[in-house]
């Protein structure tokens, strides 16, 4: 764990899960108010999460307006919240997800698989969560379509989700990375079974980057804030990375410090420092 002296921010950057909301889903008094004194006094926030743009407006509507990008699916979208417009986007060739669906189903026999793609906003009517019959949702609120596996990949997409319940995300990542890392990003949220693949390079930390340039955003300060390994470029590239209490052991590795619980506003504890 890396420590330096930093301050004050002139950009603030946080995942969502496990981070910036509490297990009920909900961002806690200290955090709102740390990043409402914040925007006060000129410091932009972004969301940067794993989540699909669909999944953004129900964490946007409890900031009131205080967030208005969001990088999304791991770097590999770009939204404009407010517009509510895809400003980027990073996707993987409908080839290069055959090789990678071919490939995934060797190295992790019985695996199902999904694609996310882009549309032009949030709430447009593509329909961008496609998977596969046998693909076992990691998450209670499923919103896809479902399709056979040829399909699955016949168009471009931000992310090929791959599902193996019963196995941990780390094993299937090591398998993956080790034999497909010279092709995809590959990278998880959750240690339950699932692994997300990417266009090579593509992360969060990349994903603010693009954005700083879109936006005019100034990274000369940037604190961040996360938990899981999908996190870990996003904190070593900001000047200040922080994790939570309850990350991933490799997310605390890759910080400079370590916050409280995200049930203990541990993003609005460390904002206070200079928005408290």
């Amino acid at each position: 764990m890396r420590r330096h002296r930093f301050g004050p921010p002139t950009l603030i950057a946080s995942d969502v899960d496990g981070t910036l909301i509490d297990d009920d889903d909900t961002v806690r008094p200290i955090t709102l108010r740390a990043l409402a004194n914040a925007r006060a006094a000129g410091t932009p926030f972004v969301l940067a999460t794993g989540r699909p743009p669909r999944w953004i407006s129900q964490v946007a509507a409890q900031l009131d307006g205080v967030a208005e990008y969001a990088v999304c699916a791991n770097g590999a979208i770009i939204l404009d919240i407010v517009a509510d417009r895809v400003l980027y986007s990073s996707t993987l060739a409908p080839d290069v997800l055959s090789v990678l669906a071919e490939r995934a189903k060797e190295l992790i026999p019985g695996c199902g698989l999904a694609a996310e793609r882009v549309g032009e906003g949030a709430h447009d009517a593509v329909s961008p969560f496609i998977s596969s019959a046998d693909y076992e949702h990691a998450w209670l609120n499923p919103d896809h379509i479902e399709v056979g596996d040829h399909e699955v990949v016949a168009e471009p997409a931000v992310k090929l989700l791959i599902r193996k319940p019963g196995m941990t995300s780390t094993e299937m990542a090591a398998r993956l990375r080790g034999e497909l890392g010279h092709l995809v990003e590959v990278t998880f949220s959750t240690d339950n079974g699932l692994v997300e693949l990417a266009t090579p390079g593509v992360t969060k930390a990349t994903g603010l980057q693009t954005l700083a340039q879109i936006a005019s955003l100034s990274t000369a300060s940037v604190i961040a804030f996360g938990d899981m390994p999908n996190d870990i470029e996003m904190l070593r590239w900001a000047g200040r990375g922080v994790a939570m209490a309850n990350a991933h052991p490799a997310a605390k590795a890759a910080a400079d410090e370590i916050a409280t619980h995200n049930n203990n506003d541990g993003v609005g504890r460390v904002l206070a420092r200079w928005f408290g």
